[in-house]
Parts: C-alpha cells; sequence; structure tokens
C-alpha cells in the first residue's frame, strides 16, 4: 500500500505504523525482518510526527482525457481566448505511456506570426525517466528529467517570464529544472507571448490549429490544466499540486465545457488523490539497516505495530465480548457491517450510502440502549467503525443530504458512547484508546467531508445531539458537553501539569488535576488549508459531578470573526493528548469561569487543580484511628451512666433534664453506630442502613444542642410561650427536623448517598450538605447565644460583686469577672455542640486532629 493507506490500515485496527527504531536496535531488527522474508524497502512513520497531524490527501474528481496512442488525429482545443502572457504558468496531472520512448508533445500554442509559440515536450530517455524540454517563441530549452515514466500519476507545472527568459520546470512539488535567457532578448527586444491564438492538447501544431504528425502526438492521460497569466510561486505550485485553484490571474480553467474533443478521445471522470504537503515519507532498508526517503505514493509492505499492554488488553477484549451489540447490528442491517474480530477482518472502504445505512442502524441499536453500558470489544468496534466513515472519500455530485444526515448520525452515535455510564468502558480499554480524546480528533476528520455543503447562500452549518457537536463555516468549531470525555481526561494526560504542583501553604498536598468545563475546538480555514490565529475565550467551570450541560460558550477571534468555540489540548488518539499551557495565559478567573488569552489555535478546556489533607503516615493514622475508638467508647459509657442516673435517682421533670435526656440519646446512639460502621462496611446494604441512621442521629444530637441553645435563651430573654407549648417546639426541632432532612436526602440522592470507602455520606456530591448546612447554622445560632449567656453573666457578675463587697481591691474585681466569664464557657461550649468547631480546622494540623477528637469524646 502507499504511506497513507498504509497508515490508515494500522490505524483502523488501533495500531501505528512501525517507528523508525533506535540506532542500538537496527541490526536486530533488520534480521528479525529477514527471517520473515521481508526484503527492500519499508514504510515507516517517524518519530515526531505523534506532535503534528498524519499526512492526509485531498480527493479530487476530475474529467480526464485518454490519448491511448500515437495518431496525428486525436486532439483537444481549449476552447478560450488567450491575452499576451509577459508571464505564464501551466500546470497539469500526467500520466504518461510507458511504451514508447518517442517525442511527445504534451500542449502546443500557435499564433499566425510563430507556430511555436509557447509549447511543453517530452520522452523517456534510456535511464526510464521523462524528459521535458520548453519552447518559447521557437526557441527550445534543454530535455532535462523531471519524473519516473513508472505509469502513476504525476503534478507538473511549467513557467516562463519576458523579464530575463527565466524558466522552471516543476514535478510533484519540486524544482526539476530552471535557467534564464530563454527568448529574453530578440531583434526588438523581449517580448511576450502573443495573445489571441490556438491552444492544442497532445498534438505538435506545424500550421495554426493544424497539421498534426503522430511521431510527435501524446499518448497517455491528462487532467486538471490550469493556465495563469503570472509566475506562480513555490508555496503556490504546493497548494495547486494538492488540487487547490489558484483563481487570481487564471486565464483557464479544467472544465470539460471549455473543450473541444476529438470524438475518438475517451473523456472518463476519476478520483485523484492529492499529495499533502510532504511528499516523501521515511523508509527503512531492510538488507542495509539504513534509513531513506520514498514518494508517499509508492506502494510499499508495511508494519503495524501494537505495544505489547494494548495488543494484550485487545485479545482480552475479543476474548470476553458476548458480541450481542455486534450482533444485533449485524442482523437489522441484514449483513456484516460489525466484523466479530479487530484482527483477521478486513476493513472495507465506504461509499456515502453505505455509511448512512451502517450509522442509522448503530445509532437505532445504541439509542434503544439494552446494554446498560457497553462491552470494551463493543466499544472499539464502534470506534472503529467511525474511523472507517472518517476516513471516507466524499465523491462530486454524491446527493449532499446525505452527508448532512450521516453527519447527523455520527454525532449521535459520538454522543451515545460518551454516556456517563460507559466511563469503566472507557478505561478497561484505555491502553488501546487512551483516553476519549480520540473520538475529538474524528469528529475533526468528519468536519472536513462538509466542505461540498458550503455555498454561497449557506454559509454556515451546525449539527447537534446532546452535548456533542460541530460548526463549519470558514472556521470548523466542535464542543464536548460536560461528561465522560472530561471523567476519562482528568485521570490522563495531566501528568506534566501534575509535576509543576506544588503543595501549598496550611499542610494541603496536591492531588490531581480535573477537567472543569466543557472541551471546544475550533481550526481557522484560509483556501481549505487550516491556518492559526489568536484567541480570546472564556469557559463556564462545571461541578465535577453536575449533570451534563453544554454552556453556551462566546469567543472573540481576532481578525473580525465571532465564533462560538476553540481549544488547549494537543490531540493524539495514540498518546491520549497532552495538556499544555504554552502560548497560553489567564485574562480572569472568577468562581463560575475563567478568560484565558492564546495565540493559537488549539482544543481548549480548564483545568482545575485538586487538593486535599497532608498525608499522614501509617503511625500517626493508627493513633487517630485508637483514639477515636476509645474516645467514642469513652463518651457512649459516660452517656449510657448519665442516661441511667436521670432515670434511677428521679430527678425532678422539668425543660431541661428533658432536653438532657433526648440529647444523651442522641448522641449515644451515634457514638455507637459510628464504632459500629467499620464492621458494616464490607455489606453494601447494612453500610447503607448504618449510614443513613448515622445521619439521623447525630443530626439530632445537633438539633437538641440547638435546643439547649434555645432553652439557654428562653432564661436569658424572656419568651412570650408556656412550657406545654415550648416542649412540643422543641420536640418539633430535636427529632421532626432530622428525620425530614434525612428523608428528603434519601427521596433525592439514593443512588449518590454513602461513600465509596466507608459509612458515611459522599463528600464528593451535594449530599454531605445535608449534614454540613445545618450543622454549620446551629453553631452559629448556639454562637449567638454563648456570647449573649456570657454577657449576661459577666454583667450580672459586675452588679453583685459591687453590692457585696463594694470596698473590694481592683485586682478582685478583675479575677471575679474572668471567673465570670470562663464558667458559663467552660460549661456551655459542650452542651451547645462548639467543641466541633474544632473539626474545621481539623486540615491545618494533625494537632488539630488530635484536640478535635479528645473534646469530642468529653463531651
Amino acid at each position: 500500500l502507499d504511506w497513507w493507506q498504509a497508515d490508515r490500515y494500522c490505524e483502523q485496527r488501533f495500531a501505528e505504523l512501525l517507528f523508525e527504531p533506535q540506532d542500538s536496535e537496527q541490526d536486530s531488527f533488520s534480521k528479525l525482518l529477514q527471517s520473515h522474508y521481508i526484503r527492500g524497502s519499508v514504510w515507516l512513520k517517524e518519530r515526531d510526527s505523534v506532535l503534528h497531524k498524519p499526512k492526509r490527501r485531498q480527493g479530487h474528481t476530475v474529467p480526464v482525457l485518454v490519448f491511448r496512442d500515437k495518431t496525428d488525429t486525436k486532439y483537444v482545443k481549449v476552447l478560450s481566448d488567450f491575452p499576451a502572457l509577459p508571464a505564464v504558468t501551466a500546470c497539469a496531472h500526467l500520466q504518461w505511456d510507458t511504451r514508447t520512448q518517442e517525442i511527445a508533445t504534451i500542449f502546443s500554442y500557435a499564433v499566425p506570426a510563430f507556430i511555436n509559440e509557447f509549447q511543453l515536450r517530452g520522452f523517456v530517455d534510456e535511464e526510464g525517466f521523462v524528459r521535458f524540454a520548453l519552447i518559447v517563441h521557437g526557441h527550445h530549452s534543454p530535455y532535462l528529467p523531471v519524473f519516473r515514466a513508472d505509469g502513476q500519476w504525476h503534478h507538473f507545472c511549467v513557467t516562463w517570464q519576458q523579464e530575463n527568459g527565466t524558466w522552471a520546470i516543476y514535478a510533484d512539488g519540486k524544482r526539476r529544472a530552471s535557467a534564464s535567457g530563454l527568448c529574453s532578448v530578440g531583434p526588438s527586444g523581449p517580448q511576450a507571448i502573443f495573445g489571441q491564438g490556438t491552444f492544442i492538447i497532445g498534438q505538435d501544431q506545424d500550421s495554426l490549429g493544424g497539421t498534426f504528425r503522430a511521431k510527435e502526438s501524446f499518448s497517455g492521460n491528462i487532467t486538471d490544466l490550469h493556465i495563469w497569466q503570472k509566475v506562480l510561486s513555490v508555496e503556490q505550485i504546493e497548494k495547486i499540486r494538492s488540487c487547490w485553484v489558484v483563481k487570481q490571474d487564471l486565464v483557464f480553467g479544467w472544465s470539460s465545457n471549455a473543450l473541444e474533443v476529438e470524438s475518438t478521445i475517451q473523456a472518463v471522470t476519476t478520483q485523484l488523490l492529492c499529495p499533502g504537503p510532504v511528499e516523501e515519507c521515511r523508509v527503512l532498508e531492510v538488507g542495509s539497516s539504513g534509513f531513506s526517503y520514498a514518494s508517499c505514493l509508492q506502494t510499499l509492505p508495511f508494519i503495524c505495530r501494537y505495544r505489547k499492554d494494548a495488543y494484550w488488553q485487545l485479545k482480552r477484549a475479543q476474548l470476553e465480548s458476548s458480541h450481542s451489540l455486534m450482533a444485533r447490528v449485524n442482523t437489522l442491517a441484514a449483513r456484516t457491517v460489525i466484523p466479530d474480530s479487530i484482527f483477521t477482518s478486513d476493513v472495507q472502504d465506504m461509499n456515502l450510502s453505505v455509511a448512512l445505512d451502517v450509522l442509522d442502524v448503530l445509532a437505532t441499536v445504541l439509542r434503544e440502549g439494552e446494554m446498560s453500558m457497553l462491552e470494551p470489544a463493543d466499544l472499539l468496534a464502534v470506534l472503529r467503525l467511525l474511523k472507517q466513515v472518517s476516513d471516507m472519500e466524499v465523491q462530486e455530485g454524491e446527493e449532499l443530504e446525505m452527508l448532512e444526515q450521516l453527519c447527523r448520525y455520527y454525532m449521535e452515535v459520538t454522543e451515545l458512547i460518551l454516556e456517563e455510564q460507559n466511563v469503566g468502558t472507557w478505561s478497561l480499554v484505555s491502553q488501546v484508546i487512551r483516553g476519549p480524546m480520540a473520538v475529538v480528533e474524528l469528529c475533526d476528520r468528519m468536519v472536513s467531508l462538509l466542505v461540498p455543503l458550503l455555498t454561497a447562500e449557506r454559509t454556515k452549518i451546525t449539527i447537534q445531539h446532546g452535548n456533542v457537536g460541530l460548526h463549519r463555516v470558514t472556521l470548523k468549531n466542535m464542543w464536548f458537553g460536560y461528561g465522560s470525555l472530561q471523567r476519562c481526561l482528568s485521570g490522563a494526560g495531566t501528568s506534566a501539569v501534575s509535576q509543576d504542583a506544588a503543595a501549598p501553604d496550611g499542610g494541603q498536598r496536591y492531588l490531581s488535576t480535573t477537567v472543569g468545563t466543557a472541551v471546544i475546538s475550533s481550526t481557522l480555514l484560509s483556501d481549505y488549508e487550516e491556518i492559526s490565529t489568536s484567541v480570546h475565550y472564556r469557559l463556564q467551570h462545571r461541578v465535577q459531578n453536575e449533570i451534563p450541560f453544554m454552556p453556551w460558550l462566546s469567543v472573540e477571534v481576532e481578525g473580525n470573526f465571532h465564533v462560538l468555540p476553540p481549544f488547549l489540548l494537543h490531540v493524539s488518539p495514540d498518546a491520549g493528548g497532552m495538556w499544555s499551557t504554552a502560548g497560553c495565559s489567564v485574562v480572569m478567573s472568577l468562581p463560575d469561569s475563567t478568560a484565558c488569552f492564546c495565540n493559537h489555535t488549539t482544543n481548549f478546556a480548564i483545568l482545575l487543580q485538586v487538593y486535599e489533607m497532608q498525608q499522614r503516615t501509617t503511625r500517626e493514622e493508627f493513633t487517630l484511628q485508637t483514639l477515636t475508638f476509645i474516645g467514642c467508647g469513652v463518651s457512649f459509657c459516660a452517656l449510657i451512666v448519665t442516661f441511667i442516673l436521670f432515670l434511677v435517682v428521679r430527678v425532678p421533670k422539668s425543660e431541661r433534664t428533658t432536653v438532657h435526656k433526648n440529647l444523651i440519646f442522641a448522641l449515644a446512639a451515634g457514638e455507637a453506630l459510628l464504632m459500629f460502621s467499620e464492621l458494616a462496611k464490607t455489606n453494601q446494604v447494612l453500610c447503607f442502613m448504618v449510614t443513613a441512621l448515622l445521619h439521623l442521629f447525630f443530626m439530632a444530637a445537633f438539633s437538641w444542642m440547638l435546643v439547649e441553645g434555645l432553652l439557654l435563651w428562653s432564661k436569658v430573654v424572656a419568651v412570650n410561650m408556656s412550657e406545654d407549648r415550648r416542649m412540643k417546639f422543641y420536640y418539633v426541632t430535636g427529632w421532626g427536623v432530622p428525620i425530614l432532612i434525612v428523608g428528603v436526602t434519601l427521596a433525592t440522592s439514593f443512588n449518590k448517598y454513602v461513600a465509596a470507602n466507608h459509612c458515611w455520606l459522599n463528600v464528593q456530591t451535594n449530599v454531605i450538605w445535608a449534614f454540613v448546612g445545618p450543622v454549620l447554622f446551629i453553631l452559629a445560632v448556639n454562637t449567638f447565644v454563648l456570647l449573649r449567656v456570657v454577657m449576661v453573666t459577666v454583667s450580672s457578675a459586675r452588679r453583685r460583686s459591687k453590692m457585696l463587697t463594694p470596698n473590694s481591691s481592683l485586682e478582685s474585681q478583675i479575677g471575679t469577672q474572668i471567673w465570670a466569664t470562663a464558667k458559663p464557657v467552660l460549661v456551655l461550649l459542650p452542651v451547645l455542640g462548639l467543641t466541633w468547631v474544632c473539626g474545621v480546622l481539623v486540615h491545618l494540623s494533625i494537632i488539630w486532629a488530635y484536640v478535635f477528637i479528645v473534646l469530642n469524646s468529653l463531651q
């Protein structure tokens, strides 16, 4: 296969074209290839090619003129009026007939004053090269070799200008010959090529428009001839070779309607695969163990390379697959759409009609969602199919409505495989496909297929399904709403960022870097080629576990463009992408969004760095666990003894004793469950029940601490409410509110309620606020109550001191006031639950962890 076909063959099998071996590996590698009877040249992929987009070719459907044999009758006349040409460039694609070595005339331009006014001739030399010679005003350049007579399509351009008579011949993008002085000075000085002449393809004119001779006629195929009245630059010739027309100063453009074709000449339509800017590709010479370059269009052997871990992951996915998705798709399509084996089945080229039917069936099966999550083999099969469709060449004249519908199905399938339930499947094939950025690359290829849909009347196209969409105008735009794409990306490709992360002050440790926004992608096009430009963009932050949602993105591209999105991730499907901040800076950062400026276009997203508490040693963890268990045990015993005393000693019934008993009961139940929770975490159902009861009893404990505060307030500030009504209010607050909070939380967040590694509320979701929120409110209220009580106590102590000991010293009065302040604080801190404030400070130092455990053990 040629280089592009070989590269695509390997890519569609989740492999890669063989990389250039290291110097130390060359000899052993060459011997290995020879032992498998591989000789000659083998295609290679250069190691730095991962940094660039893969070499791709544009499909170009054109009418071809077939000159089967050398005759004196076959000719094609160009029906165009030619002006005087002080400079000229003529380019075409040519397929030379290798059966003859006689001189052939590719084209001739004659005017009444000069029959050989402008002409291109060639022949095949003994070494197998086609040699060209240019004739202007009857002056003949030497025959010089330009390309091999190998029967392949070759692109050529010839240029000439009146000034200095400078001329050049280009073949396959390279200048093969050039000189000056070709008819630059005549008897009357330099002259332009005369206008209003006759241009004939395939014959030498011995008279104006006729008198052809068979031995000088052309034999072969020719197409895509264009003529300009200027000398094109090397860059412009490179564009033309890649099938893009330079319209400025164009005298004649290739069109069947502008040609008079002799009846025996066959005109057929064919598709040229125009090479990209890089023509020569790397090859390994197996016998000599050396490296060289060869034309990328040449057909050579190649080897697909699998990384060992990727290969075994592919094999495992193949063996463990139930093939249910593949069977269902193939049944509905009534043919084999998705083959069973990734390794042995051939990948067939697709046309637009076949691709439309296949994606329609696949989207239908995925939409029905009979399987809760895709199997690894199913995901790989879908990705392989998407690769095939995105590599498809769209033929001119095909139904454009089919193309737009195909893109809609493509976006739908992309959205369905990126759904959140498939996050686990992406991780299971992480060695084969390094994250879902491979989908971004495939969508980028798919956008390029929309070119035929753009017209003067329709200047933009937007196709969207769910959180995935594309927008094509002079810019290619894509967006991927927050979902499994970001979840999988957060775990990969961030190593470069994480290495630079320093532990901040306050005892925190860098944990990870996560994708905090949608991923957006844009490419700015000029003459169908990608160019880079600076961009301003703003991305809205997304909470990691929030429901997927596509934010409205506003981006301004410098140069009078206003578009939706651009991008910051260098995409390589094999490497999974690499995050980089090169050329980008933060303009403004807000809690809900970040504005950035980048001096280039690529794939963009905002990374958020996540920190956790500084890691403790194993000994510190063991000490904390031991203190917690001992503290809970002591606290539980003390609470039980106190509760029994309240019942046995027959303390007079009052509001205060009733509130104390309820607080003691709630705290004791919570402490007992906390000690039991470590044993329950191995049983999912039991752990869920323990979590719900822990939530209820600790919430009730804090509610009764709030009641303690309200009771104190009623003693300090007169409250116009009877005791019976107050007790009903206290019971509703102490037990009713916790039951309501727990019930609502379970009803709204049943599947996100329990944490992954222990029996407590899930701190990774908003569920934790069903406990933390009320607790913070209660602590705030009780802090206010404590301050009010201290003020009243200090004021009363001051008045009592003046009445009882009016002549006491200043030191004695200060001591009395300090004790009056300290006594209520020491007594009320544990009763009002204010010792729990230490829990907020635990992340600062392990000392606060010890203080928190000790204080709450003594509550």
